[in-house]
């Protein structure tokens, strides 16, 4: 969000309004490797490229969809979610995730996100509800469609 009207206690107001996309970002076989490793899931659909050239039904490695999810949270901050008189925001988790499609190695992806709703919780905070899809990009389906929890935290000085 790009308006200087946007802040903790008007961010009710703006539910609704699709908050555009991000930035697109390389899904490359590196990047899945690495989430192998840091997370131990080294299933051959995602890591055996020449195996998976051969056998899977998708022509080649793809991504782990647990590896597209954690990129989300991360492309939404590039659509300034995150008011000026708010100290930070928290990942407060999901309610909603369905993996569509898989994302397949060297694809580039990007989030479109609309805030759904900003509901306040007390002591300077709003929880923002965001509907979130990571596009592939050249492909009619999306990789995953999220709503995805953000929790505000007011500054010290501010009221929500």
């Amino acid at each position: 969000m790009t308006t200087g009207q946007y802040s903790m206690a008007t961010a009710a107001q703006f539910a609704g309004r699709d908050l555009g996309a991000s930035e697109w970002v390389a899904l490359d076989q590196d990047r899945i490797d690495a989430f192998a490793a840091c997370t131990g899931d080294r299933q051959w659909i995602h890591i055996d490229v020449a195996r998976a050239r051969r056998d899977s039904p998708f022509g080649g490695p793809i991504a782990h969809g647990y590896l597209t999810l954690s990129l989300v949270a991360a492309m939404i901050m590039e659509l300034d979610i995150i008011p000026p008189d708010a100290a930070t925001g928290l990942n407060y988790g999901l309610d909603k995730v369905r993996f569509i499609a898989p994302v397949k190695a060297g694809a580039r992806v990007r989030t479109r996100a609309t805030l759904r709703a900003a509901e306040p919780q007390g002591d300077s905070r709003v929880l923002l509800r965001l509907d979130c899809t990571l596009e592939i990009e050249g492909e009619a389906k999306p990789a995953l469609i999220a709503e995805l929890l953000c929790l505000l935290i007011g500054k010290p000085d501010c009221a929500a």
